[in-house]
């Protein structure tokens, strides 16, 4: 009795304990944030927005406050159905690609507070999840159609508009384990990484929560091979990108609707769901194997609540699935992402005789369908970028598709004298060198050896914040 009432009186000044330890959280490498991504598993992605009262998932930008109004609304209810399929976490789409905010932003009057439900949906999800012992991720798009932020018209205005929104997402709602971004950089959405810097969004978010993932679903235009502008690498299985079973070497995340698209539609709860067997045999365990965690999207419906069918999906799923039988492999050795600005992109480049149309150009296009490749006749073939001006960088990435050539050497030019960049030349797709900050206003490579006529991607040059 006396150790009980010791445990009571002691109770309190545990709790803050606790809290105090949850404020000062230690901020942990990246290397084991991403080995803990994968090694949760399995998770809950929740296509609930504006999209939700329409048939299309991209919904109008101009619809109106008054569509959307969810009228039993229970985010207790998504998660404990996350927790039936033994699901470990969620996420949740704050906003779409039409614009409208499911929390309460200060930045617009186009949001769920203001429409006909005024409840701020993201703290009911971010509560009932956290409740339920699952970790939280949030899903936020950059294009934004209703507020003109796309390709072309995005504004100094615009860049802050998205500042103080993920501010807000991170600084007025707990813990967030993850976030997806997407309408940023992919060949549909043009948004590119200078309109929309990514670096200083990625810094921003580190900055509120360091041990935050920062995830773009990105995959549908770099290579597989290197983290380019992601923590995580990602695959969206109905967009055709699919994650090799047999070469994957990165912390990675597949997505997959468990219905026939993302947003929920009239015919949802008539219609079959994917077999429970297929999303464990084919996805969860053999995903789990290579490093890469699946998230399975469900579709709350007009009222807010998840159909029944999907629910008897879930359960049936947990049941199936043993989250014990496949052990999360440790993860192999790969270089830390990149993020900063690639300076070399379309800026002036030189080469030696090209093949046919495929001159230098091709090399800094940001365009990784496109190569230069050097005439067969050349013997010691060379490329060169010009940044115009003296400017520091520590970084350069040579991407080589067709895996070309593997001897080469490095330059910077000083004075109008080409110095060696002292770099080991590297096999591979990706070839990634970080080396100490220098300045250079030329940079060329020489290719000394190549199975082939040799052929560049995309040559690339940083400075990189360290």
């Amino acid at each position: 009795m006396r150790q009980l009432l010791l445990s009571i009186l002691l109770l309190p000044f545990c709790l803050l304990g606790n809290a105090e330890t949850n404020e000062k959280k230690a901020t942990l490498p990246l290397r084991e944030l991403q080995q803990q991504f994968v090694d949760l598993k399995f998770g809950m992605f929740i296509h609930f927005n504006m999209g939700t009262y329409m048939e299309e998932d991209w919904a109008d930008p101009d619809a109106p406050l008054s569509l959307f109004n969810p009228t039993r609304l229970d985010c207790n209810q998504w998660a404990q159905a996350a927790k039936s399929a033994k699901m470990r976490y969620g996420c949740l789409t704050t906003k779409h690609h039409n614009g409208f905010c499911l929390w309460d932003t200060k930045t617009t009057d186009y949001n769920a507070v203001k429409a006909p439900l005024h409840r701020d949906v993201v703290r009911e999800y971010v509560d009932a999840f956290h409740k339920a012992g699952l970790k939280v991720f949030l899903y936020y798009s950059i294009l934004d159609m209703h507020h003109g932020i796309r390709p072309g018209c995005i504004t100094e205005a615009d860049v802050q508009m998205i500042k103080t929104q993920l501010t807000e997402l991170f600084t007025n709602y707990g813990e967030i384990t993850a976030v997806i971004i997407d309408g940023w950089d992919a060949p549909w959405s043009r948004i590119s990484y200078d309109e929309v810097p990514f670096a200083e969004m990625y810094r921003l978010i580190k900055s509120l929560q360091p041990n935050c993932l920062v995830m773009d679903l990105n995959a549908a235009k770099y290579p597989t091979e290197a983290l380019f502008y992601t923590d995580i690498k990602s695959y969206e299985q109905n967009a055709g990108q699919h994650i090799s079973k047999e070469t994957n070497k990165l912390p990675a995340l597949s997505c997959l609707p468990i219905n026939s698209s993302w947003f929920w539609k009239e015919s949802f709860p008539t219609s079959p769901v994917k077999s429970p067997s297929l999303i464990v045999d084919e996805n969860i365990n053999p995903m789990n194997r290579i490093d890469c965690n699946f998230i399975l999207n469900v579709s709350p419906n007009r009222e807010g609540l998840i159909d029944d069918n999907t629910l008897t999906a879930l359960r049936q799923i947990g049941k199936l699935w043993d989250d014990k039988a496949v052990q999360v492999p440790f993860l192999p050795p790969y270089d830390a992402p990149l993020i900063a600005r690639n300076l070399s992109k379309f800026q002036t480049c030189y080469s030696s005789w090209s093949h046919d149309m495929w001159i230098m150009d091709f090399a800094n296009d940001d365009d990784f369908t496109t190569s230069w490749t050097s005439n067969e006749q050349v013997e010691k073939p060379w490329y060169v970028v010009d940044l115009k001006r003296t400017h520091a960088f520590n970084t350069i990435v040579i991407t080589d598709l067709k895996n070309s050539f593997d001897t080469y050497t490095l330059f910077y030019e000083k004075a109008g004298e080409w110095i060696p960049i002292p770099q080991q030349a590297q096999k591979g797709s990706v070839k990634i060198h970080r080396f100490d900050r220098t300045w250079g206003e030329k940079i060329k490579i020489e290719i000394v050896r190549s199975s082939v006529s040799p052929s560049i991607t995309e040559f690339a040059v940083y400075d990189e914040e360290r």
